[in-house]
């Protein structure tokens, strides 16, 4: 029931389903859907934990760049992807809005995001707290994500831009030419084909060492 349910989303993004089309497309009657899911919104419930099923399993076959910043443009990059491939899905799990409500599913790509925001923290690389990072991505790339939904048409340019600008927003880049290991570190995390992966990451915990060793001196 969950498969039929997605896919009749799938096939009408935004638009209202039928229950009944629903049990038609397995061979049930109403009775069997309201034992497994009590409502409609219980058969919802279930077929955004299943949206955010499929996009947690993409987002685990990404491999991680070592660099928590670029982890977080790969992911936000990776999220506008996703809403723009599977519109159905993705309304449920994030344009759908009722005051006080938000589905559980919805926190787990969230504590990926605070755990990159945290690491990134822990690195002196944010100029605020590691959880209005986090909130502060999400939200961003959660707007860009619906603008290119409403207007049926992606703009990699718009993604990308706001992107940026997130980022410098939580990072302070731009603004913090005091700091040359700060600077350094950013310009090696936002060229990693230029050293390697392997070696850029190596450089960035050189760099924050010596960043946190300059902290104890001062």
């Amino acid at each position: 029931m969950i498969a039929a349910a997605a896919d009749l989303i799938a096939a009408s993004p935004g638009e209202e389903f039928s229950l009944r089309a629903v049990c038609d497309a397995v061979g049930v009657k109403m009775p069997t859907l309201y034992h497994f899911f009590g409502s409609k919104q219980g058969l919802i419930d279930a077929v955004i934990e299943h949206g955010f099923d499929l996009y947690l399993g993409e987002k685990a076959s990404m491999e991680s760049s070592g660099d928590p910043i670029q982890d977080i443009r790969a992911g936000w990059d990776a999220h506008v992807a996703f809403g723009l491939t599977n519109p159905g899905f993705y309304t449920l799990m994030y344009g759908n809005v009722r005051p006080g409500y938000s589905p559980a599913a919805q926190s787990r790509p969230s504590e990926i995001l605070r755990g990159l925001t945290a690491r990134a923290a822990d690195q002196g690389r944010l100029i605020v707290p590691s959880e209005q990072a986090a909130a502060h991505i999400l939200v961003s790339n959660i707007g860009v994500t619906l603008r290119q939904l409403i207007l049926a048409a992606p703009d990699p340019a718009l993604s990308q831009a706001v992107r940026e600008g997130a980022i410098s927003a939580i990072t302070g880049k731009g603004m913090r030419a005091d700091n040359p290991l700060t600077t350094a570190i950013e310009r090696a995390a936002a060229q990693p084909d230029v050293l390697g992966k392997a070696e850029t990451q190596l450089l960035i915990e050189w760099l924050d060492r010596l960043g946190r060793d300059n902290e104890k001196l001062q």
